[in-house]
């Protein structure tokens, strides 16, 4: 079977629930559905503006409120933290497909593992007695030893990260200044269903988890969607649910000989969807639609990187830069910070890179956007540097102007 990119692109942008087919509930029932449909949402400490995590539900759930997260995680016990595609937010009812990682944690096969285990792994049992005797803890209550040279990494911290892998111990709460843990007992349900998936359950599960969030996928996104398994027992699965005819390959015209997959029961129906009214979304850089980045180059022929890691003179967009999505396009990118003092938000770059057809459709869209995310940013004004091109400044700052957050 054969579909357009544009079409590729249509699924994929429904099977992220940012085209407004699937209603979702509202408040906590309405976030954990997102999670669930979603797989996992990644966790992120970066505070230039609104963390990452609560940004990505708040572009599906236009009332979310980050309160609703916390309650779900420290009170509720319905998401728990651990590492997925990287540490994200998990459902709960899916934590027992997170038991083999946890238990095959004495023989690990990354090299960031097995490198930390050599070098902490002596501090296990005594930072995991703290814990049996004092209750929960945050990394505050482990005192650095006074030899730690300047820019080292504390050993409690590292050792606190290997009792997470290994399951000993939970992020019981996230709270402004820190993250606290406690024992997994104290932390994870008594009634989570424990039981153990073998290799065959564990690569179906992770098959049908990113077919669900992908809509379309290759085989090397499957196998990153969610990281808990080596990569044959994904490959291996997804080449016994192709035998079964639960999944179909396609493939995408503009993109020559590239095995794609989807799921058999959906995959007609997916090809079939409809063109919905456009709609515009602010993407975080670790959006689960954004974050494969050799995917979102393939499929909607973007080319994305974040360049926070690099010094500023190698930067090319900005600090920070978040695509936007544009009816069924990556249209541009913007490079936002909130500057919470004065509650202003600072656009210190915006680059509309394909201008849409309808330009005064999409400007409208975008300040309307830009209003939303200013107030999901505690932000009550806005500030323009860069804007590329230079022609739609004038009748941006019009609009911004007309909604209140430019004097």
């Amino acid at each position: 079977m054969k579909i357009s990119s544009q079409t590729a692109r249509r699924i994929a942008i429904n099977a992220q629930l940012l085209d407004g087919r699937v209603k979702l509930a509202k408040g906590k029932e309405g976030a954990v559905q997102a999670i669930e449909m979603l797989g996992y949402v990644q966790i992120d400490s970066m505070s230039v503006i609104q963390r990452a995590h609560h940004h990505t539900l708040w572009t599906r759930l236009p009332d979310y409120d980050p309160v609703t997260l916390h309650e779900l995680h420290a009170i509720d016990r319905r998401v728990f933290e651990y590492f997925g595609h990287a540490l994200s937010y998990l459902p709960m009812k899916d934590f027992r497909f997170y038991l083999p990682r946890m238990h095959r944690f004495d023989d690990p096969y990354s090299k960031w593992e097995k490198e930390r285990l050599a070098r902490y792994g002596h501090l296990m049992k005594p930072v995991l007695k703290r814990f049996r005797q004092e209750g929960a803890l945050g990394l505050s209550d482990f005192t650095p030893p006074e030899t730690l040279a300047p820019g080292e990494r504390n050993p409690n911290k590292a050792a606190i990260e290997l009792l997470q892998l290994k399951g000993d111990i939970f992020v019981s709460e996230r709270r402004p200044s820190e993250r606290v843990f406690d024992l997994a007992e104290r932390v994870i349900p008594g009634d989570t269903d424990m039981r153990v998936p073998d290799d065959d359950e564990l690569g179906r599960f992770l098959v049908r988890r990113a077919l669900n969030a992908y809509g379309v996928a290759t085989v090397s996104e499957i196998k990153d969607h969610i990281r808990t398994a080596r990569k044959n027992v994904v490959a291996d699965a997804l080449r016994e649910l192709q035998d079964s005819g639960e999944v179909a390959t396609l493939r995408i015209s503009e993109n020559g000989d590239t095995e794609y997959f989807a799921l058999s029961d959906s995959v007609e129906k997916l090809a079939r969807l409809r063109k919905m009214s456009p709609r515009l979304h602010l993407m975080s850089p670790f959006d689960n639609l954004i974050i494969q980045r050799s995917r979102i180059s393939q499929i909607f022929d973007f080319d994305y990187s974040l360049e926070c890691y690099v010094t500023p003179a190698k930067r090319k967009f900005g600090y920070l830069v978040h695509p936007i999505l544009w009816d069924e396009m990556l249209i541009g990118r913007l490079d936002p910070k909130a500057d919470r003092k004065r509650k202003a938000l600072i656009i210190r770059n915006l680059m509309v890179e394909r201008m849409p057809k309808d330009s005064e459709q999409f400007l409208s869209a975008f300040a309307a956007k830009l209003s939303e995310f200013a107030r999901f940013n505690d932000c009550e004004s806005l500030e323009f540097d860069g804007i590329s091109p230079e022609r739609i400044r004038r009748p941006l700052e019009r609009l911004m102007k007309n909604l209140g957050l430019i004097e």
